[in-house]
Formats: structure tokens, sequence, C-alpha cells
């Protein structure tokens, strides 16, 4: 009897969901490689590291020596030319995916320029209309003097009108009492 597999543990299949972390490790390995060649200390190792092989195979009795001077250090130029043939394309790999992540650092601080913009045109125009209104409402700043003349007027104009007995009752009872 088969069961049925449960939510709580992985599954099996995971191999389509391999080649995205092994990549991602292959290329982290040509960022550490380009990172690690573009030293001083990798240049003194190898330096040193050469110098210690031409000693070596100059200078021991021709028994111990592995390299011979004679043939031009063919095993030296060998390995250096493997080491330099490999760097090539792990710094070229590495440069690619620096200029992948240079490529979306510029796309994201485009959209980040455009929403500043866009912002700031947003805020230029409620500024403009706060000014606006302020210099609509000081222009229609009403003085002192000239609310109690417009009082005086209203109240002059309410004492000349004449009486309307009907819309005294109206009042006093109200409309429809």
């Amino acid at each position: 009897m088969a069961r049925a597999p449960r939510l709580d543990t992985p599954g099996r299949g995971a191999s389509a969901r391999t080649s995205g972390p092994s990549r991602d490790r292959f290329g982290r390995f040509t960022e550490w490689v380009a990172r690690a060649m573009g030293t001083p200390a990798f240049l003194v190792l190898l330096t040193l590291f050469c110098a210690a092989w031409i000693a070596w195979n100059t200078l021991m009795p021709r028994h111990l020596r592995f390299d011979d001077a004679t043939l031009g250090f063919t095993a030296l130029t060998l390995m250096l030319s493997l080491q330099a043939s490999y760097a090539a394309p792990l710094i070229l790999l590495a440069q690619n995916r620096q200029d992948d992540r240079d490529r979306v650092q510029i796309e994201q601080d485009r959209q980040r320029a455009e929403r500043n913009l866009a912002d700031t045109e947003y805020l230029a125009r409620e500024i403009v209309a706060l000014r606006l209104a302020l210099e609509e409402r000081s222009s229609q700043t009403v003085t002192r003097d000239v609310l109690r003349q417009e009082l005086k007027s209203l109240l002059a104009d309410l004492e000349n009108e004449p009486s309307h007995p009907a819309s005294e009752t109206e009042t006093e009872t109200g409309p429809g009492r």
C-alpha cells in the first residue's frame, strides 16, 4: 500500500532545482578566482613558486631535478600556460556576472530616479496649489472696519424692511403648526 507524500517532508524530485544552486556556486567560484588572481598576494606567491621551481631545477643535483633548465623549464611553462588558459575564461565569467549585477543595479537606479522625479513633480504641484490658495485667501482678507460697515449696512436693511404680519405668525408658531 503506497502512502501519499506528505507536504511537510521534502520531495525527491529536486533535479530541476539543483541546476540553479550549482550554477550559482560555480559563479561564486569564478568570482573568487578572479578576486584572488587580482591581488598582490597572488602575484607574490606565483613569483615565489616560479623562483623556487627554477632554483630547485637549477641548483639541485641532476638526479633530483624534474624539469631541466637545458630544455627551458618545459614543465613550468606548461603549468603556467595551463593556469593562464583556465584563468582567462574564469575571469571573463566573473566579469559577465558583475555586468549582470551592474545592469540590474542600473535598472533599479533608473526606476528609483523616475519615482523620485514623479514625487518631486507631485510635491511641486502641491506647493503651487497651496501658494495659489494662500494668495486667494490673502486677497479676500476682511478688515475689522469693512466688516463693521457691512454689518451696519445689513442691519439698516433689516430695519428698513417692512414687516409682514403673516411671516411673523409663521415664525412664532412655526410653519405648518
